[in-house]
């Protein structure tokens, strides 16, 4: 069985999704890590973002793991928090849009979704990677508040970041991921749409868990 779930960035994804996942018994993969994998990767190797060729190059010939923790290791090295950093996220726009990167890593995902029952979030899992998941939701918050879970996110880390900044990069990231040629960000079709402002991270995995269950 595949669990499809996309939204913007700071919607709760990746946390709902992995918890989602250990309650239902399933694997949790995160396909926005595998996107920003390759943001570091082209970071480190100096290619300029818009030599698009030579960034699919890039990915294509590195290699992208999770082990059972859920740690993101590049070319066997673990990048879990280095993909986390601030410059990643406001660079990984122009790799996300790579046709070239987006091809090689859907089929990587789907390659690894194949293998047994997993609940996916990134961007296009329900549109594009898994357009047949057997669930498919779209979780969403309002800007203010994804902005400021993303602060709170980066200050417990101790880097020093400003809530006006983060949301105007929350706006164009949003635009960015929903303009884009490519794997662009959107409600699949048959997707449960789901508003997360002001509700807790239980809350929503719970929801999520009743409708899949069949107990909702």
């Amino acid at each position: 069985m595949i669990v499809a779930i996309d939204g913007p960035a700071g919607a709760g994804k990746s946390t709902v999704a992995k918890l989602l996942a250990r309650k239902l018994g399933f694997s949790f993969l995160d396909t926005g890590a595998m996107y920003r994998a390759i943001t570091v990767l082209a970071l480190r190797s100096k290619i300029a973002f818009d030599d698009t060729e030579n960034i699919a190059r890039l990915a294509r010939q590195c290699s992208i793991n999770f082990d059972a923790q859920g740690r993101v290791f590049l070319n066997n090295e673990d990048v879990s928090e280095a993909i986390r950093q601030p410059v990643v996220n406001k660079s990984i726009s122009p790799i996300a849009a790579n046709a070239g990167v987006r091809e090689y890593l859907v089929s990587l995902q789907q390659k690894i979704g194949s293998c047994g029952d997993y609940v996916l979030e990134g961007r296009d899992t329900a549109t594009v990677v898994f357009p047949g998941a057997e669930f498919k939701f779209y979780l969403d918050a309002q800007v203010s508040e994804r902005a400021l879970r993303r602060y709170k996110e980066l200050t417990a880390k101790g880097l020093t970041v400003f809530l006006s900044e983060i949301e105007e990069e929350v706006k164009k990231r949003d635009f960015a991921d929903s303009s884009r040629s490519v794997g662009a960000l959107k409600v699949a079709d048959g997707s449960r749409y789901v508003d997360t402002t002001g509700l807790s991270i239980e809350d929503v995995v719970e929801n999520l868990y009743r409708i899949i269950t069949g107990k909702s």
